[in-house]
């Protein structure tokens, strides 16, 4: 049975803790939720519950960095990026000491509790911050390297991280490098750049649309920060029509990374953005949630039809 990647990412502390004592996991009383309860169980002398205290756990994240420690700060993005961020823009961004923040319960994944813990402006809100990295994982192969690059990369780094279950795209020997995409399907009439729970949709849709006759590459953007320029321009150039697809708003994610490489290298071609429209969530099933705000396999599927679409107007 397939585990979430929030379970992922807890195992993947504990295994790379054993290796390097000097990891140190920080939480805000979630640690059953992130899952650096399993690095609690294992290492009970490196875990610090801190309580409901996201700005002082990110403080105390930069005191531990500043003496060569590598913490960990686990809370929901929502509050990480919010509460914390004053913390993380002095320390880690100015500063440059490499605490690593990791917000789980990203996007709409916290469907029950509402739009108080959603995360929908997280990306642009860390993207945005100087020296920080921004990864986002979509399966357990990409978590495990996640976790292992914070460890050996002397950087501020925010680690975005879903509560729920995505299928495994990758092997779990798979090869990563921050800065590079990976594209898990080739097409030849459109690109879909995806990131996190999107990559599974991307391709859920392609299959899809192969049944109609087109032909769609899908390209995970894990890393969003610093993004993979070479590949967004070989995409465009060879495919002629792009679509982005993230868990957040389209505004300041994902779809404003990708559109800003192209259009500061004047590289127009047609586009679609899948993600959440100007506007916060609501309670309800996660799935229903998805199908709602234009975030599934559908809404990818629709919104590549509509960039053919203009890509065969263009064409004329």
């Amino acid at each position: 049975m397939a585990k979430t990647l929030r379970e992922y990412y807890g195992e993947a502390l504990v295994r790379y803790g054993k290796e390097n004592d000097k990891i140190i996991v920080l939480d805000a009383d979630v640690s059953g939720s992130t899952r650096s309860a399993l690095f609690r169980d294992a290492f009970p002398d490196r875990h610090l519950n801190v309580g409901i205290a996201e700005a002082n756990m990110t403080g105390m994240a930069a005191g531990l960095a500043s003496v060569g420690m590598i913490p960990f700060v686990n809370t929901f993005a929502a509050f990480v990026t919010s509460c914390g961020l004053l913390a993380a823009r002095t320390f880690g961004s100015y500063s440059k000491l490499p605490i690593k923040l990791v917000g789980t319960y990203s996007g709409m994944s916290d469907a029950f509790d509402g739009p108080s813990h959603h995360a929908l402006d997280d990306i642009a809100i860390m993207r945005a911050q100087p020296n920080f990295e921004v990864i986002v994982p979509c399966d357990a192969a990409s978590t495990d390297w996640a976790v292992r690059h914070c460890v050996e990369t002397e950087k501020p780094i925010y680690l975005r991280m879903s509560r729920d279950v995505f299928p495994n795209i990758y092997p779990l020997d798979e090869s990563f490098e921050i800065g590079k995409g990976k594209v898990v399907k080739e097409g030849t009439d459109v690109t879909v750049f995806a990131c996190g729970l999107m990559v599974g949709h991307a391709l859920t849709a392609a299959e899809l649309l192969e049944k109609e006759g087109i032909s769609v590459r899908v390209a995970d953007m894990f890393s969003i920060k610093p993004i993979d320029r070479d590949l967004i321009f070989r995409c465009a150039a060879e495919t002629k029509a792009i679509v982005t697809a993230e868990e957040h708003s389209v505004i300041g994610g994902l779809s404003s990374a990708v559109s800003e490489v192209l259009a500061q290298e004047g590289f127009p071609v047609p586009m679609e953005f899948v993600g959440i429209n100007d506007t916060h969530g609501e309670c309800g099933p996660y799935k229903e949630l998805q199908a709602k705000y234009g975030f599934d396999a559908s809404a990818v599927a629709n919104k590549i039809r509509r960039v053919l679409d203009k890509k065969e107007k263009n064409g004329k």
